[in-house]
């Protein structure tokens, strides 16, 4: 599992919805940029989200991740973020619609769960 930075891209299930990354930390980073961290990936904007529809909702932010963080590497207390983060969207329907990671933003530097 690679760990991912604030140059990994983020999609909704809808493929074409990308989240926007913010660090919170920037104490470690992997080539120059900042590696994602907890609570990270959670909260923000998802744009180009293709489901619309008359009762349809795109996708528009991430919510809590459901898995994917690093159970055993932290940074100042937080884990870390792997490629395989995964959590909800407010898309529709409602509890369902996924959001992944489709590339980590880096090759270099691997992790264990």
């Amino acid at each position: 599992m690679r760990i991912i930075t604030e140059d990994a891209l983020l999609v909704c299930a809808h493929v074409l919805g990308r989240a926007t990354n913010q660090p919170s930390q920037h104490l470690v980073t992997v080539a120059g940029r900042a590696v994602l961290v907890e609570a990270d990936p959670e909260g923000r904007t998802i744009t180009s989200c293709p489901n619309i529809g008359a009762t349809i909702k795109p996708c528009q932010h991430t919510l809590k991740v459901t898995a994917g963080y690093s159970t055993f590497v932290r940074i100042d207390g937080h884990a870390v973020c792997l490629d395989t983060v995964v959590g909800l969207t407010d898309g529709t329907p409602p509890g369902v619609v996924q959001y992944m990671v489709r590339t980590p933003g880096q090759t270099l530097v691997s992790s264990v769960a």
